[in-house]
């Protein structure tokens, strides 16, 4: 953590010594997922699924804690070879158990692929409304304070979290309106530098004649 907020404090520092004035913003994307609908919708029901697998889970567990029960109940009963018998047959059903749990929560399973459908497009479009927030309000940087960048300290009237959740539950046609509108603002900007470059052009072979 210290390292983490070396780099940052570091990082900082050359923003505030920079010769241009940088405009920084951040965002907590758990305060904006959890105000989306939509994202509501795919989290209830990926927990719904993720519970049934844990039962199914529990139910496996369960199966072979009674199995080993049994065994060590009935064990001066049996003889040797029932007893390796069992065994196998409760060593055969740990290795399913463990298959089963990679199968849903493992690195490569059911459970992320899922998350990753559902949840996903929600988090694409997160972001692309902080792109289309970052060209209108020309931030240079923009921060999540849940991630891994510690931020010792964050002044409210920085946080743009509110902004992107407007965006996304914008209509379509407000959406619309309004990168016209950006896209009008652009124009007008490229248009007044290419006046000012043309301009600048002009001034230069004036008084390039005038020295002449």
């Amino acid at each position: 953590m210290l390292k983490k907020t070396s780099i940052l404090i570091i990082f900082l520092s050359c923003i505030c010594n920079a010769q241009k004035a940088q405009t920084i913003a951040y965002i907590d994307m758990e305060y904006i997922l959890q105000n989306i609908p939509n994202y509501d919708k795919a989290q209830l029901k990926l927990d719904s699924k993720a519970s049934q697998w844990r039962k199914s889970i529990e139910k496996s567990e369960n199966e072979i804690k009674n199995l080993k029960l049994e065994l060590n109940n009935e064990k001066i009963l049996l003889t040797e070879d029932l007893i390796v018998e069992r065994q196998e047959d409760i060593e055969i059903k740990e290795k399913e158990l463990s298959k089963k749990r990679a199968g849903y929560f493992g690195s490569n399973g059911t459970y992320f692929e899922m998350r990753k459908q559902l949840v996903q497009p929600i988090q694409d479009e997160v972001y692309n409304a902080i792109q289309k927030i970052v060209a209108k309000k020309k931030y240079d940087f923009v921060f999540d304070k849940t991630s891994d960048l510690t931020m010792l300290f964050a002044n409210p009237k920085y946080d743009i979290s509110k902004a992107v959740i407007s965006y996304i539950t914008k209509s379509e046609k407000e959406r619309e309106r309004e990168e016209a509108k950006l896209k009008k603002a652009k124009s007008k900007e490229d248009l007044n530098k290419r006046i000012e470059e043309q301009k600048r052009k002009k001034a230069e072979r004036e008084s390039k004649v005038i020295h002449r």
